[in-house]
C-alpha cells in the first residue's frame, strides 16, 4: 500500500486540513490502507498484522504508539499530556467477523477464507489513523490546542468486548472524553447521524440446556417430552418477558439456535438453545438476567424438564453524553454545514464502546457510508457489505474538527 501522506511533505500548507480538505496524497493513502485491511481481516485477539500495520504507519509519522498488553491493539498520544487537562480520545475497533466475503468481483475482496470486515471496522481504523496523521502535523506546527489519544481496540465482536481489557490496561488514564464513529449503510456518505442518550442497545448471550428422561415416541407419557419442552421455552419465554418487563425498556429475547434429537422415533434426553437478549434501557439491562432465569425455569419445570442456564453478560447500551453529542454536531457543521448532520434512532445492535462510557463521558456518531442513490439495501454483518470510501475523509474531518473545537472553541475551524 502507499505510505505517503501529508505528514511526509512539510512544504505543503496546513490550511487545507484546517478547512476540511485533505491533501489528495493522504486521501489515497487512507483508502489504500483500508483496502489492505479489508483484504487481510483478522478476528478478535488475532489482529497481529493489523496492529503491526497501524504501528508502522504511526511510527513513520514520528509518533510513539504503545501496544496493549493483550498482544493486539494499541494507543498513541499526540502531544505531551501535562497531567492536568484531560485528553480527548478517538477510538477505532480493528477486528473482523467470521463470515465469508461475498463481494466476488471486488478488487479488495478478503483473501482469508470465512473472514470479512463486514461491519466497517477497517473504515473506523482508517478514520482514526487519518485523524492522527493530520493532528500530528498540526501538533508539530503548534496548532493542536491540547493532546489527544488514539485508541485502536481489538476484539469488539467478542463478548463482552475488547473494551473491557483495554480499560483494565489503563487506556483511559489521562482521558476525560472519548469519541467514536460506526459505519451506517442507511446514511448517505458526507453525513453523520447523532443522538443524545442511548444510541445502541444492551446485548447479552444466552445458552440453555434442557434435560429429562427420553424414550420412545410411541410412549411420550412415560418420558419428559423434551422437544415439546424446548419448543415451549422458545415460544413462551419471550412472551412472558414481554409481560414482566416494562415495554418501554425494549427487552427482546431472540433465539438463534435450537438442537435436539437424532432420530424421528426417539424422544431425546437433551436439548440445547441459544440466543441473544437485547435491551434499550440501562436499568432494564441490570434486571434482565434474573427475569430471564426465572421465566426459563418456570416454563421448563411446567413441562418436566430441568434447565441449565448460561447467561453471558455482553455490553450495556451506548449512552451518548449530550455535551459530547453536541461536539460531534458542531464539528460536522463546521466542516460540512448543519445539513450534513441528521438525527438518528436508537439501534438494537450492541457495541462495546459503551464500556468506556461507564468511566468517561463520550459519544458515538453514525458515519454515512451509502452512495447517494444506491438502489441496493446493504446491512452490517453481511458478506456483501461495502462502503463508499469517501466516508473515510468525512470521518477524518469530523475528528480533526472535534479536536480543535474541544480545545479552542468554534473559531478554531
Amino acid at each position: 500500500m502507499s505510505r505517503e501522506s501529508h505528514a511526509d511533505h512539510p512544504g505543503e500548507p496546513v490550511e487545507p486540513a484546517l478547512q476540511g480538505r485533505l491533501p489528495e496524497s493522504l486521501r489515497a493513502e487512507l483508502i489504500a490502507f483500508r483496502r489492505d485491511l479489508h483484504m487481510h481481516p483478522e478476528l478478535g485477539h488475532q489482529e497481529f498484522r493489523t496492529t503491526s500495520a497501524i504501528k508502522a504507519r504511526l511510527e513513520k509519522a514520528g509518533l510513539r504508539p504503545r501496544q496493549l498488553p493483550t498482544g493486539t491493539g494499541l494507543i498513541c498520544d499526540i502531544g505531551e499530556w501535562d497531567g492536568r487537562r484531560p485528553m480527548l480520545a478517538f477510538r477505532a475497533d480493528i477486528d473482523a467477523l467470521p463470515i465469508p466475503d461475498a463481494k466476488s468481483l471486488s478488487p479488495y475482496r478478503s483473501t482469508v477464507p470465512d473472514r470479512a470486515h463486514a461491519c466497517g471496522h477497517d473504515v473506523h481504523t482508517a478514520v482514526v489513523l487519518g485523524a492522527g496523521l493530520v493532528l500530528a502535523d498540526l501538533e508539530r506546527r503548534g496548532l493542536l490546542p491540547r493532546p489527544v489519544r488514539l485508541l485502536f481496540q481489538p476484539a469488539e465482536e467478542v463478548l463482552p468486548g475488547g473494551a473491557t481489557d483495554a480499560v483494565a490496561a489503563g487506556v483511559l488514564d489521562g482521558v476525560g472524553r472519548i469519541l467514536a464513529v460506526h459505519c451506517d449503510p442507511r446514511v448517505d456518505v458526507g453525513r453523520i447521524g447523532v443522538r443524545p442518550g442511548p444510541i445502541t442497545s444492551a446485548c447479552d448471550r444466552l445458552e440453555v440446556t434442557l434435560s429429562g428422561a427420553g424414550g420412545h415416541t410411541a410412549r411420550p407419557h412415560l418420558t419428559t417430552d423434551l422437544v415439546t419442552a424446548a419448543a415451549k421455552v422458545v415460544t413462551e419465554v419471550p412472551a412472558l418477558l414481554s409481560r414482566r418487563m416494562d415495554a418501554r425498556s425494549g427487552l427482546s429475547l431472540t433465539w438463534g439456535r435450537i438442537e435436539s434429537g437424532h432420530a424421528p422415533n426417539v424422544i431425546p434426553m437433551e436439548a440445547e438453545l441459544a440466543g441473544t437478549v437485547r435491551c434499550l434501557e440501562l436499568a432494564a439491562w441490570h434486571e434482565a438476567p434474573d427475569q430471564v432465569h426465572a421465566a426459563i425455569d418456570e416454563v421448563a419445570t411446567l413441562h418436566g424438564a430441568k434447565s441449565e442456564i448460561t447467561y453471558v453478560r455482553g455490553v450495556p447500551p451506548v449512552v451518548n453524553d449530550p455535551v459530547m453529542t453536541e461536539l460531534l454536531r458542531d464539528a460536522m457543521g463546521a466542516r460540512r454545514g448543519a445539513h450534513a448532520v441528521e438525527d438518528t434512532e436508537q439501534s438494537l445492535g450492541g457495541e462495546d464502546f459503551s464500556w468506556y462510557l461507564e468511566h468517561v463521558p463520550g459519544a458515538m456518531a453514525r458515519l454515512g457510508v451509502r452512495t447517494p442513490g444506491d438502489p441496493i439495501k446493504r446491512d452490517l454483518h453481511r458478506g456483501d457489505f461495502d462502503v463508499d470510501e469517501r466516508a473515510i475523509e468525512v470521518g477524518v474531518e469530523l475528528f480533526t474538527a472535534a479536536a480543535l473545537l474541544d480545545g479552542r472553541g468554534p473559531e478554531a475551524v
